[in-house]
């Protein structure tokens, strides 16, 4: 099979549109019917809800946990309303692949936990690859996609999306039986 990857000039919300067209093909190219979005306060999972325009699309929006509130990147409860009003479902819990008791030690005392160092080498093929494929573990681990079917996921650096795979999901803690399998999208200049 030869399939064509879009490598954005660089990162970021100009590329949300590029990314959604070319997401919005191949999920219909593979009969994809769950879409994982990464999003802090709901913009980019109500646009790709409007450009995939599916009813019968099961579309997550996995949000940041509560712990950054104070960060500014959390939802608000009228964000919260319009997903759902979107028919979107909405995740907000810890980051698969850090910020949770383990970071806590690493903080405190150094080195790295297994969850950072993956996160770390993720990283190398951009942000939005290690948010895709964490935001997938999220979603799987609360029981919002299927674990015998194909799902695509979407996130971006900072704001909007620049990055979309296809993976075969798997748990958190069955890490290792975890699949991309296609990338469809990535920025070619990471920094």
């Amino acid at each position: 099979m030869e399939k064509t990857i879009l490598y954005c000039d660089s990162t970021g919300e100009e590329n949300t549109e590029l990314v959604l067209a070319a997401a919005k093909k191949r999920a219909k190219e593979l009969k994809i019917r769950d879409v994982v979005v990464a999003t802090n306060h709901g913009g980019t999972a109500i646009r790709a809800k409007e450009v995939f325009a599916d009813p019968k699309l099961n579309l997550i929006a996995v949000g940041i946990s509560e712990g950054f509130r104070e960060k500014g990147w959390c939802f608000t409860e009228e964000e919260k309303k319009r997903l759902d009003k979107a028919g979107i479902k909405l995740l907000v819990a810890t980051h698969a692949l850090g910020n949770g008791v383990a970071s806590s030690f690493t903080e405190k005392s150094g080195g790295k936990s297994i969850e950072e160092v993956v996160r770390e080498t993720l990283y190398r093929f951009g942000q939005g690859m290690k948010v895709c494929v964490e935001v997938t573990l999220m979603a799987a681990d609360a029981g919002l996609i299927p674990m015998d079917r194909e799902v695509m996921a979407i996130a971006g650096t900072s704001n909007g999306t620049d990055t979309c795979i296809i993976v075969k999901p798997s748990y958190p803690r069955k890490f290792f039986e975890f699949e991309i399998r296609e990338i469809v999208a990535k920025p070619r200049n990471i920094s």
